[in-house]
């Protein structure tokens, strides 16, 4: 069976994602799509919408066959990490290829920027360090040093979100599993990071987002954005657990993290360079609040990203020890739900994956890898009302892969 691979977040589904699942599935000829999907975590280092299991049931709704968990160890970390270990788990399945979205929507044109990129590493690699010391971030280096060089040929704009993962994915795919071919789709109507409703129907999850965190934002006002399917997950979830995550639910949590812990605690945190320790318990003492915490934190030298995954670091208390993956694999799969046509592919694949697959974590638990994505569950489930916290407290445990049967033609099973 040919398999597709997509790297996802699912914060939440919505039409823009079925349509890409859909173009995947058709631009590689395949028959089961396979995601990689990050856990309750995210690459921006800010806590998932709904959990993970949540989010995988909408995939599973909406098109996606099998959803693998991407370790925390890979997914909260800077784009270059987050993609090899997305690579790595689905090269680990069996994937043909892997199709994702991007703003250029054209894969000649990114396989052009990585051998320009490759002919000029070391004058690249100089101009990143020239624009790093000027007391500017990381990506915004990157993006000036490519700008510098003035390339003639078609390249990729690096300064858009999709296209610096897109960009990773195929430097992983060279680097990690040259054989897998890549296809990208170009996002359809809303860009990654608009705030604001860009067509009646196509929205991005950011202003879904905000819309669902506003003060008078409803579940019923993102309806026409996303399937039916992830409509009715949204509403269930939010009856269940009495809310969606945000930052803020784990402020008093991060406070009280970053006002016990003194700063030769704080300096083995992973991303915790630099000073910054003194810097996050001072500005703790006087905020109230994640935003008011984050806007006093910002400085021109760390993006807003970096600074959201050095905190969920604090949080979650993921050491620079346990971090590190310096053969970039992941060691596991695990396995989150599947439709039977995943099932099946699962059961042709028996035997030929390259690391084991997990699909019930007490008799993984105390594996150093598993041990993060386990921590970093039990601080998400504090995010939810204190009534409802167990429910969520047990899943990783209770929860077995998630199946979804024959759907009709309204998505119901």
């Amino acid at each position: 069976m040919n398999a597709v691979g997509v790297v996802v977040e699912y914060n939440p589904f919505h039409n823009g994602h079925a349509y890409h699942l859909e173009m995947a599935k058709k631009t590689a000829n395949a028959e089961v799509v396979i995601a990689a999907m990050s856990g309750n975590f995210l690459q921006r280092g800010e806590p998932a919408l709904l959990s993970k299991w949540a989010r995988a049931k909408m995939a599973l709704l909406g098109g996606a066959d099998l959803v693998f968990e991407l370790p925390y160890q890979f997914a909260t970390q800077k784009a270059e990490t987050f993609a090899n270990g997305a690579v790595s788990l689905l090269s680990s399945v069996g994937c043909q290829s892997i199709c994702f979205g991007s703003e250029d929507g054209d894969v000649n044109r990114f396989y052009q920027t990585a051998s320009f990129i490759n002919n000029h590493h070391d004058e690249f690699q100089m101009k990143i360090k020239y624009h790093i010391e000027k007391g500017i971030s990381y990506p915004s280096a990157i993006s000036q040093a490519f700008k510098d060089l003035s390339p003639d040929e078609e390249v990729i704009d690096l300064s858009k979100p999709n296209n610096i993962l897109g960009f990773h994915y195929l430097q992983a795919v060279q680097k990690l599993a040259p054989s897998i071919n890549i296809f990208t789709v170009s996002r359809k109507s809303a860009n990654y990071h608009d705030e604001h409703f860009a067509s009646s129907t196509i929205a991005s999850a950011t202003s879904i987002r905000k819309t669902l965190f506003s003060d008078d934002g409803s579940i019923q006002g993102v309806k026409q954005y996303v399937p039916e399917s992830t409509y009715r997950q949204l509403v269930d979830y939010y009856h269940a657990y009495g809310s969606f995550h945000s930052w803020e639910n784990y402020w008093p949590l991060l406070r009280f993290r970053l006002l016990q812990t003194n700063p030769e605690e704080l300096r083995r945190v992973y991303e915790v360079e630099e000073g910054i320790e003194h810097r996050l318990i001072s500005i703790a003492l006087t905020s109230n609040s994640f935003y008011d915490f984050m806007k006093k934190l910002k400085t021109k030298r760390y993006t807003w990203t970096r600074l959201q995954r050095i905190c969920l670091h604090v949080l979650t208390n993921s050491l620079k020890s346990e971090m590190s993956n310096h053969d970039e694999q992941v060691k596991f799969l695990r396995l989150l739900g599947m439709t039977e046509k995943g099932k099946m592919y699962l059961n042709k694949m028996k035997g030929q994956t390259s690391v084991p697959i997990v699909s019930k974590l007490s008799a993984h638990q105390h594996e150093p890898a598993i041990k993060l994505d386990i921590r970093a569950s039990r601080l998400f489930a504090l995010g939810a009302i204190e009534s409802k916290r167990q429910l969520l407290l047990d899943l990783d445990y209770k929860q077995p892969p998630i199946i979804i049967r024959k759907q009709n033609k309204n998505g119901t099973q």
